[in-house]
C-alpha cells in the first residue's frame, strides 16, 4: 500500500502582499498612491506588480498632501490604497491620519466615514541597517492617537490577505492602517 503525499505550498510573506495588493485592485473603486508605485524606487513597488498601471497615482514625497488627497477621494466614493514605504514617512502625514482622516465620523456624528486603506511598514535591519529614521515601528504610538482606525500588525503570512480583505469589504466606514515588517519580506 502506497502513501500520497501532499505538497503544501508555503505561504510567503511578500506573496501573500502581492496576492492581497491584487485582489484590492479588482475593486472597481480601488485606485493605490505612493511613491515608487509606478516606477521602481522601493519595496512597494515589488508588491503592486500585479495592480494594473491604470490603477496607480505616483505621488511625489508630500505625504501630509498624500493621506488628505486619499481622505478626499474617499469622500469621493473611491477605496484609495494609500502607501507609506516607511512608518517613519507616515509620521509626516500624522496631521491628515490623526486630525482629519480618524476624527471626521467623530466629529460629523457618523455622518461622514471615509474608507481608506493606508499601507505601510517597519523598515528592515537585515541584511543593512537603514539608520533609525528608515526602521522604526510606531504601531502603539498609531493604536494610542487613533480611534477610528483600525490598526493591524501584519507579522505572519496568513494574516495578510484576510486583513486586506476586511479593510476593503468592511461597510462601517473605518479606514485601516495595515502594517508590513520589511524583514519578513525575505524570511517568512
Amino acid at each position: 500500500m502506497g502513501r500520497i503525499l501532499t505538497t503544501l505550498k508555503q505561504m510567503r510573506y511578500l506573496d501573500e502582499v502581492v496576492r492581497a495588493m491584487k485582489m484590492l485592485s479588482e475593486n472597481p473603486k480601488a485606485v493605490f498612491l505612493g511613491q515608487s508605485i509606478v516606477y521602481p524606487g522601493n519595496i512597494v513597488y515589488k508588491t503592486l506588480v500585479d495592480v494594473p498601471r491604470e490603477k496607480k497615482i505616483e505621488m511625489p514625497v508630500v505625504e501630509d498632501f498624500q493621506l488628505g488627497f486619499s481622505t478626499g477621494l474617499a469622500l469621493a466614493g473611491f477605496i484609495p490604497v494609500t502607501t507609506f514605504p516607511r512608518m517613519d514617512f507616515l509620521i509626516l502625514a500624522c496631521n491628515q491620519l490623526v486630525n482629519h482622516l480618524d476624527k471626521l465620523s467623530i466629529i460629523s456624528n457618523g455622518k461622514v466615514c471615509p474608507k481608506v486603506i493606508i499601507k505601510t511598514m517597519v523598515g528592515s535591519v537585515r541584511p543593512l541597517d537603514p539608520g533609525h529614521q528608515h526602521r522604526q515601528d510606531y504601531i502603539g504610538a498609531m493604536l494610542l492617537m487613533c480611534r477610528t482606525i483600525d490598526v493591524i500588525d501584519l507579522t505572519e503570512p496568513e494574516q495578510i490577505y484576510p486583513a486586506h480583505e476586511l479593510a476593503l469589504n468592511r461597510n462601517d466606514g473605518r479606514s485601516t492602517l495595515l502594517v508590513e515588517h520589511g524583514d519578513f519580506y525575505n524570511e517568512k
